[in-house]
């Protein structure tokens, strides 16, 4: 049987209306997700035993020890969970089996339907980690795919939702990989049309940003719902009610803002997620060239591509 790739493309929240914190430790929340055409990749294919590799620009960001634990499963976010601990001595892109939601994610796809199963998986990052742009949440959506393609389970099948919400709270979006109103604690979605084709441009100053941090510094203000109309009209009056914090937590955010804000034929700019990545959309693709080539003069990681 073949290998399966599935690419991990970057999430966007064009706007993120924290409205309140529930219960359950989650918070309930308004967002409008889109996704770029470019991202990470993931391929799996049948193996005798499971294994993990990871390659790419930023896999030595998941194959060192991470700084600070990685939050535990259902966290408001998957972001938080992308770190993996690199085993001593291992081969040069292996990682342990545990402790990365790709790894979570194929095993609990095994476990609902193919529990005799192993697989070797591949995870190619070209995504910096715990940026806001989806990361952990987009490759585990990624890994689902992928799995139910190697085994003929239709990608809509409601327990491949069920997974990925138990996974984090923007893996269904990410699954979903189209554009779409979370509602809920995100995983409640409704699908949206408009702005497929458009500019993107994501720049990361390189600061890694908690996603959990941000929230337990979000001032626990419901400063209202996201408004009616079309999507470019909504995202424009909407607001990403995590970026105040997540400025506290990484000035540098500020200065990405400044420089897209300034740059010309902007639609819209913003911080995306808990930060630190912010997006830009563009009227065309030469304003959005050149704003990539500003942003990379200060040494800031940049993403020019589309919004699918």
């Amino acid at each position: 049987m073949p290998a399966i790739t599935e690419p991990a493309p970057a999430k966007v929240n064009l706007a993120l209306h924290v409205r309140r914190r529930r219960p359950d430790g989650y918070h309930d929340l308004e967002t409008l997700f889109a996704f770029a055409t470019d991202g990470d990749m993931i391929t799996v294919e049948p193996a005798q035993t499971n294994s993990f590799t990871i390659t790419g620009p930023f896999a030595a960001a998941l194959l060192s020890p991470p700084n600070t634990p990685p939050a535990k499963a259902g966290a408001q976010s998957g972001e938080d969970r992308e770190n993996a601990p690199h085993a001593p001595n291992a081969p040069p892109g292996a990682a342990p089996w545990q402790g990365n939601l790709v790894t979570a994610a194929a095993d609990a796809f095994t476990t609902a339907f193919a529990p005799d199963a192993h697989h070797a998986l591949t995870l190619e990052k070209h995504l910096p980690i715990a940026s806001g742009i989806g990361g952990g949440s987009a490759d585990a959506a990624a890994t689902l795919r992928a799995l139910a393609r190697l085994h003929g389970i239709p990608t809509t099948d409601p327990r491949l939702h069920e997974i990925a919400a138990k996974l984090g709270a923007d893996v269904p979006a990410c699954l979903a990989n189209r554009t779409t109103l979370g509602t809920g604690k995100g995983d409640t979605l409704t699908n949206l049309e408009g702005l497929s084709g458009t500019p993107l441009l994501l720049v990361n100053p390189g600061v890694a940003v908690s996603t959990a941090a941000v929230f337990k510094t979000w001032d626990a203000q419901d400063r209202g719902p996201i408004p009616e109309g079309d999507l470019l009209d909504r995202a424009k009056a909407g607001r990403n009610d995590l970026e105040p914090p997540a400025l506290v937590l990484a000035p540098e955010i500020a200065q990405v803002r400044a420089l897209l804000d300034a740059a010309q034929s902007v639609l819209l700019s913003r911080m995306s997620g808990s930060g630190a990545t912010c997006f830009a959309l563009f009227q065309t693709p030469d304003a959005r060239d050149t704003a990539t080539i500003a942003a990379r003069a200060h040494g800031w990681w940049t993403l020019a591509t589309t919004l699918a």
